[in-house]
């Protein structure tokens, strides 16, 4: 065979040769002058220059690697536009990946595994140095206009964690396959923590102000990819910014936290407005605008969306915050920073939150997701992991401080006397165990003292993650979810009446469960400028108002709309916060020994001392989601109303009554008429506690919330009572809760069935008579609207004045009238069945008085003048009172067996007539009474015009009466004398009783005064009955005296 010409043999190359061409392709050098010049490739001059000198070959060769590496990276004074060294190294990477491909096409095994060595050991430089450079960019010189390495690291993490369903396209190309993993894989902590300072904190600017709409997935997956690496999630923790030391001025250090930790941005992204640091783009205009004008299914897909991106960035928070507890080099940091979030922002908890202070609600919302994501295992498995929870949390920990917080049933002094008690006794424990030890060892007790710090509550304790979770979860409620919805009810109150839209699938309109309380005031106040306007009212002023109260109405609308979206509308969310609090009430309740009756007599300090909002927000929360249709769907309530059962009524355990209110507006709320759904009827039916001890305590709270200490308690008690009475009403229904009514008013007759009823009744005349009085005077502002030509002179002005106060007085009306129906509703179907206590000595004067005044204003000559328009919108039902008046009198007269009802009657000189009954009975026939109703309230009538005949008689017999036997506060004669401990005053014991029954103070100096302090005065009382024995003998002396003398005269005659 012939061999091949020379001019056609490739020429053979040493392995040194290939090694040399394949590693100058990868740094783009030349060691040679080129013979044609390449701008991309630089010519190492001085480098080839050395290795003449050391007498080595002019070859890229391995042991030369780091040196031509180092020369092409220090190549002097690099152009504007050309690559960083950072840049080189990437691409230089991206070279050696493909040579590394190339070579595997190589026969000589030997050779190849030469090649692949030298390749991997040039890889591992370029690795090393692109880390080097990444966190030094000044190194090695760089272009005038370069960017920090970081931002192209950041550049490629963002195009390799790129979705197609992003928002926005990746901002770059990706990275050369391996390139990300292995330089932070590969790397100690040392050589990635410079590289990671900067690069985290331009992954905090990239989430920087983004709202829910905005691009905030993509950096939220690099993120928890970068803190599942081990080095990298220590950089994480160990940034300058992970907990800001900086101040700013006019921030406070709770802002700080949101706007510049690099967890803080990513929590800052939410629907709700920030209105100081706003967010873009805006959620509210973007997908709220004008949303009574859209249509049902545009809002119902803004809502969908919102809830969806929302949940994607609460379970990305989620396993970022638990990747790095799982890592104990980063768990200490994690919880250190969630402590300092919720310590710097605990002023959020106030009424009034200075936004510049603290972070925002959008923030503390997310949080408080996340941290229930957190609690989830052991929320799932609530009873056994219940014990976990140690309470000495709350006073021993180091992280956050509860001790301030308002306690459930102890003042700040009575809590820091029990810590101290405690650090006392484990100093004293701690103190004896130690003299034990140091007796055993012999040792010196100078050698073996114990600090202060060792044997106080207040040294570092160990708690379990399941505690400290608990708790921290527990604030971060308080301050994030808990006050988002507080504050959506100070832009919002509970409102049955008013349609607000809320879309279902079906996009139909259902009654809204919260009503923008500032939107509601505004939308009333833009209704009246437009009603004056309509009625020739208009001004310059008018119109501008009228402008800006629709744009305030525009901008609150979006706001609801964006609360709802995030919180109202994540049925998932409100179910887990629904769990937490399962567990803080099972937890509550093994703090007094479990679910049982009664409680014990003895509150325990434990219980006492832990935080009021623990228990407020639990409610809170049930009230909320018990008016949003579904929410509570298969969810058991089971231990929710043992916990309201056992402590609603207990002021030894729960001392501020707005909270024991709150649970009656959640068993209002589960009303089976109200709530919509069949489990709630078991609850109140099949539910032992409930049986045995809910309608108690609802009529002890009916009485305990007359006085709440609050200078707002006298309007807040007829909110609190209209509550008490529909639910009241609703049990009275249930025969088994009924048995239990009938037995209480037994038991308890002069007891808190008697005040029940004394509050009942002073209720009842107050909202009544306050109802009929302003109904007056809307009649006469419709009087004054009804002349017109009078009308249309007045000044606009004042036109729009009368007209705001027509409107205020209306809805005055209208809630004094429906809490009075359903006060006089309540005394007519308990006094069918429970009649004896309304005819009490120290209270049948007072039911007769009430009803003779009811009487007189529904039948009596003034009541043509509470003729209104529309009497119906008023709820003003006149006819229905009337009849229930005298089903009222009618049913305490069948109870009546000592005939003292008609007395009392005929006793009230202030509104009884006997012709009114007369006349009040027509009215009952004409309106359709019931005819047996009225035949007895006649009958009554009979009767109370003879008892007054009698009294006059008696009256007549008595003469005039000495003053010592006259009651000082009726002046009336006194039956039952009693004297009064500290001011001596003797007064008739009925009257000092109806007295107590609504101020426990004597009424002549204030001092404290109870029913078991009166003395009965039994001299005065024989004296009085002597007196009344002595003045009807004398009258019958004189009666039968002049029968005597008409005789004889008779005589005379005769």
């Amino acid at each position: 065979m012939a061999s091949p010409s020379p001019a056609s043999a490739r020429p053979q190359r040493s392995p040194d040769e290939v090694e040399d061409i394949i590693l100058r392709k990868i740094l783009l050098v030349s060691l040679t002058p080129p013979a044609n010049p390449s701008p991309a490739v630089a010519y190492l001059e001085l480098t080839a220059a050395e290795l003449l000198s050391e007498s080595r070959p002019l070859l890229a060769l391995r042991d030369a690697a780091e040196r031509l590496l180092i020369d092409r990276l220090s190549l002097p004074d690099p152009p504007a536009g050309s690559p960083t060294p950072f840049a080189f190294l990437v691409s230089a990477f991206r070279r050696a990946a493909d040579e590394a491909r190339k070579i595997s096409t190589i026969r000589d095994a030997t050779l190849r595994a030469r090649l692949a060595a030298s390749i991997a050991h040039l890889r591992a430089l370029i690795l090393s140095y692109s880390r080097i450079v990444a966190g030094n960019p000044d190194t090695f010189p760089t272009p005038p206009d370069a960017q920090h390495p970081a931002a192209d690291l950041l550049v490629f993490l963002l195009a390799e964690a790129a979705d197609p369903l992003d928002p926005t396209p990746a901002p770059g190309a990706p990275p050369p396959p391996g390139f990300i993993d292995e330089f932070f894989g590969g790397a100690d902590y040392d050589s990635i923590e410079p590289a990671m300072g900067e690069l985290y904190e331009l992954l905090r600017q990239s989430v920087d102000k983004v709202s829910a709409l905005g691009d905030f997935q993509r950096p939220l997956r690099v993120l928890r990819r970068l803190v599942g690496i081990p080095n990298c999630a220590k950089a994480l923790v160990n940034h300058p910014k992970w907990i800001p030391k900086n101040q700013i001025m006019l921030i406070g250090e709770g802002r700080v936290m949101e706007l510049y930790s690099v967890l803080g941005a990513f929590f800052h992204v939410s629907a709700i407005r920030d209105r100081e640091f706003a967010s873009k783009p805006d959620v509210g205009q973007q997908c709220f605008s004008e949303a009574s004008s859209r249509r049902p299914a545009d809002l119902l897909s803004s809502f969908t969306t919102i809830k969806t991106v929302m949940n994607g960035l609460y379970d990305g928070l989620k396993d970022v915050l638990l990747i790095l507890l799982k890592n104990l080099d980063t768990r200490e940091k994690v919880l250190e920073y969630i402590a300092e979030v919720i310590n710097k922002n605990a002023s959020r908890s106030g009424m009034q939150v200075d936004p510049l202070k603290c972070a925002s609600s959008g923030m503390f919302v997310n949080l408080s997701a996340v941290m229930l994501r957190l609690c989830e295992p052991f929320l799932d498995n609530m009873e056994s992991k219940k014990d976990k929870i140690d309470v000495k949390y709350l006073f021993c920990n180091n992280r956050i401080d509860f001790k301030d917080l308002t306690a459930i049933n102890a003042s700040s002094e009575e809590v820091s006397s029990w810590i101290e008690s405690i650090n006392n006794e484990h100093a004293q424990n701690n103190a004896s165990g130690e003299a034990r030890f140091v007796e055993s060892q012999e040792a010196t007790s100078s050698g073996k003292n114990s600090t202060a710090s060792q044997l106080r509550c207040s040294k570092k304790e160990n708690f379990s993650f399941i505690c400290e979770c608990f708790f921290m979860t527990s604030r971060v409620l308080n301050l994030g979810l808990m006050k988002a919805i507080s504050d959506y009810k100070h832009i919002s109150q509970d409102e049955d009446i008013v349609q607000t839209l809320c879309i279902e699938p079906s996009t139909e309109h259902i009654p809204c469960i919260l009503q923008i309380q500032q939107l509601a005031r505004f939308e009333d106040d833009l209704e009246s400028n437009r009603a004056v306007r309509d009625q020739g009212g208009g001004s310059l002023q008018l119109e501008q108002d009228i402008t800006r109260l629709e744009k305030i109405v525009e901008i609150l609308s979006q706001d609801k709309f964006c609360y709802e979206a995030q919180i109202l509308r994540d049925g998932a969310f409100l179910q887990r916060a629904l769990s937490f609090y399962r567990l803080m009430i099972l937890w509550s309740v093994n703090l007094v020994g479990g679910f049982k009756m009664p409680l014990p007599s003895q509150c325990p300090k434990e219980f006492a001392c832990i935080p009021e909002h623990f228990l407020d927000d639990a409610m809170d929360l049930l009230v909320l989601t018990s008016r949003i249709p579904k929410a509570l769907e298969s969810f058991v309530l089971d231990d929710f109303l043992s916990f309201i059962i056992m402590f609603m009524g207990s002021t030894s355990y729960i001392k501020n009554p707005y909270l024991r209110a709150k649970m009656v507006e959640v068993l209002n709320c589960w009303m089976p008429q109200r709530s919509g759904l069949n489990s709630t009827a078991s609850l109140f039916e099949g539910h032992q506690l409930c049986l045995d001890y809910l309608v108690k305590n609802l009529l002890k709270l009916y009485v305990d919330i007359e006085f709440t200490g609050s200078h707002t308690q006298f309007f807040d008690k007829f909110n609190i009572r209209h509550n008490i009475a529909e639910l009241l009403e609703y049990l009275w229904d249930v025969p088994s809760h009924r048995n239990a009514w009938r037995q209480i008013a037994k038991e308890e007759e002069k007891g808190v069935y008697l005040n029940f009823l004394n509050f009942l009744i002073n209720d009842s005349i107050y909202l009544l008579d306050e109802s009929l009085n302003k109904i007056l005077e809307l009649k006469e502002i419709e009087a004054e609207m009804a002349n017109t030509v009078e009308w249309e002179r007045r000044p606009a002005q004042e036109r729009e004045e009368r007209l705001r106060v027509f409107h205020q007085w209306e809805n005055i009306v209208r809630f004094d009238m429906r809490l009075a129906n359903e006060d006089v509703g309540m005394l007519a179907f308990t006094s069918e069945q429970i009649p004896a206590p309304f005819l009490l000595p120290e209270m049948v004067e007072r039911v007769a008085s009430m009803l003779n005044y009811f009487l007189l204003q529904l039948a009596g000559p003034q009541r043509k003048s509470l003729t209104v328009k529309d009497p119906e919108k008023y709820e003003f039902k006149p006819k229905q009172l009337l009849k229930q008046i005298a089903t009222i009198y009618v049913h305490i007269s069948r109870g009546d067996k000592e005939s003292v009802f008609p007395a009392a009657i005929s006793k009230d000189g202030r509104a009884y007539n006997d012709q009114l009954f007369g006349s009040a009975a027509n009215i009952l026939w004409k309106i359709g009474g019931d005819p047996k109703i009225i035949q007895e309230f006649m009958q009554l009538a009979g009767r109370a015009k003879a008892a007054a005949s009698e009294a006059m008689d008696a009256e007549a017999i008595l003469g005039d009466i000495p003053d010592e036997f006259l009651d000082p506060i009726q002046y009336t004669l006194m039956k039952d004398p009693v004297t009064l401990p500290s001011s001596k005053v003797t007064v008739d014991r009925p009257v000092i009783i109806r007295h107590l029954l609504s101020d426990s103070t004597d009424p002549f100096n204030r001092s404290h005064l109870t029913q078991d302090m009166l003395i009965p005065n039994t001299e005065l009382k024989l004296q009085i009955e002597e007196f009344v024995r002595s003045q009807q003998s004398r009258k019958q002396s004189a009666a039968v005296s002049e029968i005597g003398e008409a005789d004889g005269a008779d005589d005379m005659v005769e």
